[in-house]
């Protein structure tokens, strides 16, 4: 008798004991919002890198004293909304050159116009309207 009650309470124990290493598990449904919002961060994040790896960045980048790595390693450490909000910046701002191109059209628009009113002679295709 003694021995089945001393067999009884060390499988009490033992169960006892396993039931405090199992945890509960939970689930739940992931909405179509949560798995956009991860996919838009990888994709955000999949073009940062993409710019990262063009030519003149990276010589910019080591012109700065920055390692290339060590700007990979920080994009991949940026949270979703700083991705988005980097790469939304990335795509609004102009390539080097467009300022420069933007400035010198309007210059030779504006010296046309100037000749053809007849105010200026710097092109000699032109016509003035006075004569």
């Amino acid at each position: 008798m003694r021995a089945t009650k001393n067999l009884l309470v060390y499988a009490l124990v033992f169960s006892l004991a396993c039931l405090g290493i199992m945890q509960p598990a939970q689930a739940a449904l992931i909405g179509a919002g949560q798995v956009a919002a991860l996919a838009g961060g990888q994709e955000n994040r999949a073009h940062i890198a993409a710019v990262l790896e063009r030519p003149g960045v990276q010589a910019k980048l080591q012109e700065l004293g920055i390692a290339p790595e060590d700007a990979k390693a920080r994009v991949a450490a940026l949270t979703d909304d700083e991705a988005a909000a980097l790469a939304n910046k990335i795509d609004s701002l102009p390539a080097g050159g467009d300022g420069i191109l933007g400035t010198l059209v309007f210059i030779f628009l504006v010296l046309l116009v100037t000749d053809i009113l007849g105010l200026t002679k710097v092109f000699p295709f032109t016509r003035s309207v006075r004569r």
